[in-house]
Order: C-alpha cells, then sequence, then structure tokens
C-alpha cells in the first residue's frame, strides 16, 4: 500500500480527526492521529508494519522493540512476518516476580531498532531507548509513522539517533486537502498549527 493509499485509509477508518485536541505536551492540536485504531484492521496493520519493515531492512540492528503501547502491535507484526527477534519494555515495573525493566532474550551491545506510531517532542521514544541503553544495549535508529513536524526529529537527533518517518504532518494534509477529503481551511488551520508549535 503506498504512502497517499495508507492515509487515506487512516482517514477512512477515523484514525485522523479534525477539531481541538490536548497533546502528551499539553497544547492543543487541531488534528490528532490515533493508530491504536489499526489493531481492529488487520490489513491495515500489517500495511503499516510492511512500511516501516520497507524502512528498517537497509538498517543494521539485532532486536525491535515497540514503544508501548500504540506500536507494540506494529513491533509484534513485523517480528512474527520477518523473523526478526523483539524485546517489550515494560511501561510499569511489577510489583512480584522477577522485576526486569526489558522482558525478551537480549545481550549486553546488541542494537535496537525502536519503532513509535508518531512524534511531537520526541520525550515517548527517549522513555523507551533510556531503559534499553541503562540494559547495556544500543539504538541507533527510530522508525515512526507519523513526524508531526514539531521539532521531534530534531530533538531526537541531537541525542544522536537517526529518525524516519513513513510520512510527514504536511504529507497527510496535503494529501487529504488533494482528495478532497478536508478543505483549504483546515489545511492551513494545521499547517499555522505547526508553525506555532515547535520544540
Amino acid at each position: 500500500m503506498d504512502k497517499k493509499k495508507l492515509i487515506l485509509k487512516l482517514n477512512e477508518i477515523g484514525a485522523i480527526k479534525f477539531g481541538e485536541f490536548k497533546l502528551v505536551t499539553g497544547i492543543i492540536s487541531p488534528i490528532y492521529l490515533t493508530l491504536r485504531t489499526i489493531i481492529s484492521y488487520p490489513d491495515l496493520m500489517k500495511a503499516i508494519s510492511e512500511e516501516i519493515y520497507n524502512i528498517a531492512k537497509d538498517l543494521k540492528f539485532d532486536l525491535i522493540v515497540g514503544v508501548p503501547y500504540t506500536a507494540l502491535p506494529l513491533a509484534t507484526v513485523i517480528s512474527a512476518m520477518h523473523d526478526v527477534p523483539m524485546i517489550i519494555r515494560r511501561k510499569e515495573m511489577k510489583d512480584h516476580g522477577i522485576q526486569v525493566p526489558l522482558e525478551g532474550v537480549y545481550k549486553k551491545g546488541q542494537t535496537v531498532l525502536v519503532i513509535e506510531d508518531l512524534i511531537t517532542s520526541g520525550t515517548s521514544v527517549f522513555g523507551t531507548t533510556e531503559p534499553i541503553e541503562k540494559e547495556g544495549l544500543k539504538v541507533t535508529d527510530v522508525i515512526v509513522v507519523l513526524n508531526r513536524e514539531q521539532g521531534g526529529k530534531k530533538l531526537i537527533e541531537q541525542r544522536g539517533y537517526k529518525l524516519h518517518s513513513i510520512f510527514t504532518m504536511s504529507d497527510m494534509v496535503n494529501t487529504l486537502l488533494e482528495e478532497g477529503k478536508i478543505d483549504s481551511a483546515t489545511k492551513n488551520k494545521v499547517d499555522e498549527f505547526i508553525k506555532a508549535n515547535q520544540f
């Protein structure tokens, strides 16, 4: 599925929303993408996972990890379809059993590819890279479905990681405008928001 079809399908299932949405960063956005919806659409989940893998296959890594929770299904599909070992970063530590920050089999010195649904400021990515690196693993690349173009790419790359994305916010709104799914006023509102809200 090409990038244009992917965006149109996400719009069709209601994963792209317009209105007023409070982001994790606290700012109010006129657009919101929720990839949690795709778990109910296996074909779309596979298509997005394949787009991620198309980027990943040219990179060097030993393991993959999906940032909890939205990117976990994507990492799982890639792991199962392409025989790529996966680890899971625990979002909450258990108060029983073996208390470990990462689940799965790994050894120090291995390189982990981080997969995320989208980035705004990049903080969600750091919440995953930090415990991974504390365990003696390396992170060199991060792949996201959507780069919101609000400065997250710059902040991630300042930490020494290379960011790759399937599409940007501009790609998304331009496609929706071209296909008559939104009007120019909506596109302009999103463009102005991106310019005014940089990290």
